[in-house]
């Protein structure tokens, strides 16, 4: 029976050990290379999405605008932090506790990590998963690379992955070439690209949008975007 349940244990901690190697030789292989797709993908495709419209861009042909309005609206702490946002944590659990809107303190790291590596879930084991490849993420990625895997994987509307996808499905041009307002109203419909249109918002995205872009306009006044951008 003792040796039956050695030989289990050393299973079990060859098998943690190999997960352990594997998880993170596939974060470093997307440092240099690109994600071809998603689970979000893949699972839009099952739902009846017939074309996914995906088209992977460096991060220097993504305008700025947009960039600052991300992080004004996901992450303002992004340059500072280490993947996990400890303040945003605390300040969540606050509100949660207290009644109010119930909230989450998800870094643009944490949705990386969800978004490129994981599925849609919010099981505890999703969630351990989740944490234990930010932390991967962060050890092995620029905050640049972690940026620009976030813009070219985020869904965007039905079928749209991506700021290129994003620029052309909602404005007709070049996520390079997006204006502030453009930008901001893309930041808007991130927590619900499949119901909120950037083209056309109605009054409650038209508002968020412009309270992003007085927030990307405060990212840049203040740096907060000067990991990314220089």
């Amino acid at each position: 029976m003792r040796r039956r349940l050695r030989a289990a244990l050393r299973w079990a901690a060859f098998a943690v050990l190999g997960l352990i190697v594997l998880s993170a030789a596939w974060v470093a292989l997307y440092r240099v290379v690109d994600p071809p797709g998603t689970l979000l993908m893949l699972i839009r495709q099952m739902q009846g999405t017939e074309v996914i419209r995906h088209v992977p861009v460096p991060l220097d042909r993504v305008s700025p605008h947009l960039v600052r309005a991300v992080i004004g609206a996901e992450d303002s702490r992004f340059c500072i932090h280490h993947g996990i946002d400890l303040e945003a944590v605390e300040a969540a659990l606050e509100d949660n506790r207290e009644g109010g809107t119930v909230r989450g303190a998800s870094t643009i790291s944490m949705q990386v990590a969800k978004n490129a590596f994981l599925w849609p879930d919010r099981t505890w084991v999703r969630k351990g998963a989740e944490l234990w490849f930010t932390l991967l993420v962060e050890a092995f990625w620029p905050k640049a690379r972690v940026m620009e895997v976030y813009l070219n994987i985020a869904e965007w509307g039905p079928g749209v992955f991506g700021a290129e996808a994003a620029a052309r499905h909602w404005f007709g041009k070049s996520a390079a070439a997006l204006t502030p307002g453009e930008a901001a109203r893309l930041a808007a419909i991130l927590p619900s690209p499949l119901k909120w249109d950037a083209a056309q918002p109605g009054p409650y995205v038209a508002r968020r949008a412009a309270t992003l872009e007085r927030r990307a306009a405060v990212v840049r006044r203040d740096g907060l975007a000067g990991c990314v951008l220089g």
